[in-house]
C-alpha cells in the first residue's frame, strides 16, 4: 500500500516514515501543500496523512478543491486542534479520519491501513489464487495451509501481483509500487526479490515469468 505522508515537523515525519516502512507500506513524504502537489502529481497513492496547518496553507482547504474535482483518496488529517469545531470541519472539508496529537504510532498505522483498504478499490481484505491465500489485514500468506515467512518487499510484491492476477505486470509497474521513489532499485534487484518470493511459494508454480513483460500470478503459466 502506498502511503503519503505531509507534515511539516521534520522529526514527526521522519518518524511515522520509518514506522510506516517497517509496517510494510510504501512512504511518500512532504513537508508542505506544495510537496504534496508534486507527488500527487507523478504517483498514485492509496492513503495520505496530513498535519493539518501546513507553512503554505490549511490542508483541510486543500482537501476540500480537491474533492470539488473529483479526487477519492482517503485522508486522515493529524492536528493539535482537538475541539469539536475543528473536528466537524475537517471532515466537512472530505477529511476521512482524524487524529489528534499526541498519538499512538500504532494506533496511526491501524487507521491508516484500514482507510488505504477501503480506499476505492474495492479490493478485498483476502486474496485467494488456488491453495494459496493472502490474508492482508493480518498480514499473512498460506500455501496448502501453511505459514510463510515473507520479508516486507515479498509481501508487497505479491500483494500486487495477486491484486492483478491473470496479467502480466511489469517490473517498472512493481518497482513503482512496492518501492519509495527515493529509493528505487535497479530491475535487477526485483529479479532478485521474485527469485526468492517464487522459492518460498514453492510447486506447483503459481508466480511465472513472461518474457519481455515480467511476471504473472495465474495456477497455470500463459499459454506461448
Amino acid at each position: 500500500m502506498r502511503v503519503m505522508v505531509v507534515e511539516d515537523d521534520e522529526n514527526l515525519r521522519l518518524a511515522i516514515t520509518a514506522e510506516f516502512t517497517r509496517a510494510g507500506l510504501t512512504v511518500h513524504s512532504a513537508p508542505d501543500l506544495a510537496g504534496a502537489e508534486v507527488i500527487l502529481a507523478v504517483d498514485s497513492v492509496d492513503c495520505v496523512v496530513f498535519d493539518r496547518m501546513l507553512p503554505d496553507g490549511d490542508a483541510a482547504d486543500y482537501v476540500y478543491r480537491r474533492r470539488r474535482a473529483g479526487w477519492a483518496v482517503p485522508v486522515l488529517f493529524l492536528t493539535a486542534r482537538d475541539s469539536l469545531a475543528d473536528l466537524v470541519a475537517g471532515f466537512e472539508n472530505g477529511g476521512d479520519d482524524y487524529l489528534v496529537k499526541p498519538f499512538s504510532m500504532a494506533e496511526l498505522i491501524a487507521r491508516v491501513t484500514m482507510l488505504g483498504r477501503r480506499g476505492g478499490t474495492g479490493r478485498p481484505s483476502v486474496l485467494r489464487l488456488a491453495d494459496l491465500e493472502m490474508d492482508c489485514a493480518r498480514r499473512q500468506v498460506r500455501r496448502a495451509g501453511v505459514l510463510l515467512c515473507l520479508t516486507d518487499k515479498e509481501f508487497a510484491i505479491l500483494e500486487h501481483l495477486l491484486t492483478r492476477s491473470g496479467r502480466a505486470v511489469s517490473r517498472t509497474e512493481l518497482i513503482e509500487h512496492c518501492w519509495d521513489s527515493s529509493t528505487e532499485p535497479m530491475s535487477n534487484v526485483v529479479d532478485a526479490v521474485v527469485r526468492r518470493l517464487r522459492g518460498k511459494l514453492g510447486v506447483p508454480e503459481v508466480l511465472h515469468t513472461v518474457r519481455g513483460r515480467g511476471y504473472r500470478m495465474a495456477d497455470a503459466p500463459a499459454a506461448r
